[in-house]
């Protein structure tokens, strides 16, 4: 069976970070991927120049059109942009029995705050206890539980468990922040249990897009049937593996986006 899998997030028109990135993700994952567009944004490369919300109505009745009409097998959430969109999202998916990935998208790699600080709360309160995994990176981890970011392993994984206790069933915190020769990742489970995650980093500029091709790439393979810790290996892998072969594109000057059809040759 062909998963479909509901993204809902911003719009990149640059193609590498958001609804583009989540919608490539999911199809080189096998998936259908459908989209629920909460914002539209002027990117690139380089930069956010402005954005602009959709109005949590129409968030609503993106969804409820998917739900009224499509089987929905899991679903990724990335960037919602405001309390009321937060609030929407959680209303819309209501009785819904499928994997929920939220990944919560604070902050643009060029530093611009794409989630309303007095958004933070409604995000915490409304979506993490109803995620099944949540996968911040470690500013993110720290903004959601008002602490410094975590400075090694046994840091993050102190804050892994501090996040399960906010509701969801498990957490995969993502380490790249650290440094490093390695990509360190730690998933906690819903049993409590620790699964640490390592890959090599590639030395490449080219990582826009890592975080929603990650959780799109993991909603894809909980939509397939696949338990948590299986889940999370197989769609860091794939995320390894387009970032190694970022280097193969050639768009914009800045932080580039990584391959997500690394897998298909050209001709």
């Amino acid at each position: 069976m062909i998963p479909n899998i509901l993204a809902i997030a911003g719009s990149d028109p640059s193609g590498g970070a958001g609804i583009q990135a989540d919608i490539k993700a999911i199809s080189a994952q096998g998936g259908y991927a459908m989209a629920a567009i909460t914002a539209l944004t002027a990117q690139n490369t380089r930069g956010v120049a402005g954005v602009r919300l959709t109005d949590p109505e129409m968030v609503t009745a993106q969804i409820a059109a998917i739900r009224d009409d499509i089987r929905v097998d899991a679903v990724k959430i990335g960037m919602l942009g405001d309390a009321g969109i937060v609030t929407a999202v959680a209303a819309a998916l209501d009785g819904l029995d499928a994997p929920v990935v939220l990944d919560p998208v604070m902050v643009a790699k060029g530093g611009d705050r794409l989630l309303a600080a007095e958004a933070v709360a409604a995000l915490r309160e409304r979506l993490l206890p109803r995620a099944t995994i949540i996968t911040p990176n470690l500013p993110e981890a720290a903004d959601l539980l008002g602490r410094e970011a975590a400075g090694d392993p046994a840091g993050m994984e102190a804050q892994a468990q501090a996040l399960r206790a906010l509701g969801p069933r498990a957490v995969l915190l993502k380490g790249g922040h650290l440094g490093g020769e390695t990509s360190p990742d730690l998933l906690a489970d819903e049993s409590g249990a620790v699964h640490r995650l390592t890959a090599p980093r590639h030395a490449t500029a080219n990582t826009h897009g890592t975080g929603c091709t990650l959780s799109s790439a993991l909603a894809a393979r909980l939509g397939r049937g696949e338990a948590a810790h299986e889940a999370a290996r197989n769609a860091k892998a794939y995320v390894g593996a387009a970032i190694a072969r970022a280097d193969d594109l050639d768009v914009g000057g800045g932080h580039g986006p990584v391959h997500h059809f690394h897998a298909l040759r050209a001709g």
